[in-house]
C-alpha cells in the first residue's frame, strides 16, 4: 500500500484574486507520490472536486483506514502509475482540509476569517497551484487531471498556463454550469445560511456549527450525484422496517424515516456535517457557479479554448445528468474547432456523476492507455 505524507507550504506574498481582493500569508496542503525524474518531465497535477482534498492516494502510516479519494486510479501499477509519474495533489485555498480557509486566522485581524474569507474562483485556485509548482521547481506538467470541479480546474490550467501543460485529462466535467446546476447549488447554500447556527458565517466565535444546513446541503448534492437507476436498484421503495400491522407496512407519519432512501440520505447528511465547513461549502459552490471561460468571448467556447495548446483526454458517463456527456461533447467540439489533439470516451455506466470515482474497467483502461502513451514520450532516464 502506498504510504502518503501530508505536507504544507506557506506563501507570504499576496495572491491577487479575480474579485479584486488578495490574500497573503496563506498555506497550501499537498501530497506527492512517486519520484520526480531528472528533467522534471513526469509531473502530474491532480485537481480535486467539492468535498475532496490533497489526500489523493494511499494511506497515512498512522491512519491505515484513511484511503485517498482517488486511490483506485492512482498508485504503483494503477491507471496513473506512480512508478512512472510524480503525482501532486493540492488542497484548494478556502478548503477545510489543511489549506488556509475560513476557519483559519486572518493575519490582518487576528480572528478567524469566517464569512470575511475572500471569494475564490477556479482561476484563483489555478494561480495558487502554479505558485506551489514554482516552489517545487516544476516548470511544465506532463499532465493535469481532475473530475467534476477538478476537471474545470484542469481545463482552466490549459487556458491560463498553456505552455506549462502537455496533456489535460478532464473527467465528468463541463465548461460551465447550466441553470439547473446553479439552482441546486443555491438551494444548498440557502439551507446553510438560514440555519440559526450560521450566525452570518461567524459561527466559530459562537462555538456552534450549522449542522442542520450542512445536512440538507449534502442530501441535495448527493441526490444529484446518483443516477435514477442506481437509486432504484439500491433502494427502490423499500421500507426501513415494517413498523405497523396494516397491509401497507407504512407508519403513516410525515416526519419519521420510513423509506431506505430517506435513511441513506440522512446518514450521508449527518456524516458530512461532522467534517465539512459551512463557509467552505459556500465558497466552493460559488466558484463552480462563476466558472465560465467562454463568458469573455460572448459565450463562444471555441474562441475561449483557442488558447489551449496541449493534448486532451475527455471522459463522460452516460447516466451523469449533473455533468452530462453533452457538456463534454461541447468541449470536444470547441477543441476540434481549434484543431487540437483530442481523445474522447463516453462510458455507458449506471452510476451517475459518482462514476468518475468508481471502478469501471473500461474507464480505468482508457485512462491507463492514455498515461502509458504519455510515459512512452518521457525522456530516457526519467521515471518510466
Amino acid at each position: 500500500m502506498l504510504i502518503a505524507e501530508s505536507q504544507s507550504m506557506l506563501f507570504e506574498a499576496p495572491l491577487p484574486l479575480q474579485s479584486g481582493a488578495s490574500i497573503r500569508g496563506y498555506s497550501l496542503s499537498y501530497e506527492t507520490y512517486g519520484t520526480l525524474n531528472a528533467d522534471q518531465s513526469n509531473a502530474v497535477l491532480i485537481c480535486h472536486a467539492l468535498n475532496a482534498s490533497h489526500h489523493v492516494a494511499g494511506v497515512y502510516a498512522d491512519q491505515p483506514n484513511n484511503t485517498g479519494w482517488w486511490d483506485n486510479m492512482i498508485g504503483p501499477g494503477k491507471s496513473l502509475d506512480t512508478d512512472r509519474f510524480f503525482v501532486i495533489g493540492v488542497n484548494n485555498l478556502g478548503s477545510c482540509f489543511g489549506s488556509t480557509g475560513p476557519m483559519h486566522v486572518n493575519p490582518e485581524t487576528g480572528r478567524e476569517y469566517g464569512a470575511d474569507f475572500p471569494v475564490i474562483t477556479v482561476e484563483d485556485w489555478v494561480n495558487a497551484q502554479a505558485r506551489l509548482l514554482d516552489a517545487l521547481g516544476i516548470e511544465q506538467l506532463a499532465a493535469v487531471m481532475g473530475g467534476s470541479l477538478g476537471g474545470m480546474q484542469a481545463l482552466s490550467w490549459t487556458l491560463q498556463y498553456p505552455e506549462r501543460v502537455k496533456h489535460a485529462v478532464v473527467v465528468a466535467s463541463a465548461p460551465n454550469l447550466n441553470a439547473e446546476n446553479i439552482a441546486f447549488n443555491e438551494v444548498a447554500r440557502r439551507a446553510i445560511v438560514t440555519d440559526p447556527d450560521f450566525h452570518n458565517g461567524h459561527f466559530y466565535a459562537q462555538g456552534v456549527v450549522p449542522k442542520r444546513g450542512l445536512r440538507i446541503a449534502r442530501m441535495i448534492g448527493h441526490i444529484t450525484y446518483l443516477s435514477d437507476d442506481v437509486m432504484n436498484e439500491k433502494f427502490g421503495r423499500e421500507l426501513r422496517q415494517a413498523v405497523t400491522d396494516n397491509a401497507t407496512g407504512y407508519k403513516y407519519s410525515t416526519q419519521d424515516v420510513e423509506f431506505q432512501i430517506e435513511s441513506y440520505l440522512r446518514y450521508q447528511g449527518d456524516k458530512f456535517s461532522e467534517y465539512f465547513d459551512a463557509n467552505t461549502y459556500l465558497l466552493i459552490t460559488r466558484a463552480l457557479d462563476y466558472f465560465d471561460p467562454a463568458r469573455a468571448f460572448g459565450g463562444n467556447l471555441s474562441e475561449a479554448l483557442a488558447r489551449a495548446r496541449c493534448k486532451f483526454l475527455l471522459v463522460s458517463f452516460s447516466t451523469d445528468w449533473r455533468f452530462s456527456p453533452a457538456r463534454s461533447r461541447e468541449m470536444v467540439k470547441a477543441l476540434l474547432d481549434n484543431h487540437r489533439d483530442v481523445s474522447y470516451a463516453e462510458i455507458d455506466a449506471p452510476h451517475g456523476h459518482d462514476a468518475f470515482l468508481l471502478d469501471d474497467a473500461r474507464y480505468m483502461n482508457v485512462v491507463r492507455s492514455y498515461f502509458e502513451n504519455i510515459a512512452r514520450g518521457l525522456n530516457p532516464g526519467g521515471a518510466a
